[in-house]
């Protein structure tokens, strides 16, 4: 069944061969929420605790290629949720980082990626607006969720290559955008995500 998922995202998106590769070794059943499992190979969002989401898988593929993760070590993740796209990069580069403001969710993922022996994922319960600095500089940091301004912790978080890949609100339209250390920004597509949120939730 995973591989059928790979294969209708690869229908709809331009995989390459190590990013197909992750797709069907990850199997995102492993990742929903239980009483969800049926809607697990569907191209579809399902809703996680405290009104985080599990993104669609369309959406995992595309943030993925966006990434451009040839030659890349290390990805910064702000916004863990199920630990899904944290588990695809973590089968593309060396090191993945992850954040969630929800410190339930980052047990869950921890428990998920012990399990699966991901064992090139670091996790922790923080507010991702202002990163993680203990192992920056990092060649890519992705939001999940969308923000209107990003914190300059976070552009200063990127290697001088580097970009962060994150939906960005302008007026009432959220667009995936890059923007590099330099402050240039590229505009990808219109996108939906739920809001990035200030504080942790320790329950």
């Amino acid at each position: 069944m995973n591989k059928l998922l790979a294969d209708k995202l690869a229908d709809l998106v331009p995989l390459g061969p190590k990013e197909y590769k992750a797709f069907c070794e990850i199997d995102r059943k492993f990742f929903v929420p239980e009483g969800f499992e049926f809607k697990a190979y569907n191209i579809t969002a399902i809703p996680l605790h405290n009104q985080a989401t599990i993104s669609s898988p369309l959406t995992v593929a595309k943030m993925t290629c966006y990434l451009d993760l040839e030659d890349v070590d290390s990805v910064l993740e702000i916004g863990c949720g199920s630990g899904y796209q944290a588990a695809i990069l973590s089968k593309l580069v060396r090191r993945v980082f992850t954040i969630d403001r929800v410190c339930f969710l980052i047990e869950k993922a921890k428990k998920k990626f012990k399990k699966l022996g991901l064992y090139n994922i670091n996790a922790k319960c923080d507010d991702g607006r202002f990163g993680w600095k203990t192992y920056a500089p990092y060649d890519r940091i992705l939001l999940s969720a969308y923000t209107e301004n990003l914190e300059s912790n976070l552009l200063n978080q990127i290697k001088e290559k580097g970009f962060i890949l994150a939906p960005i609100k302008n007026k009432d339209i959220q667009i995936i955008t890059k923007i590099y250390k330099s402050g240039k920004k590229e505009e990808i597509e219109e996108c939906e995500f739920v809001p990035m949120k200030k504080g942790i939730i320790k329950n």
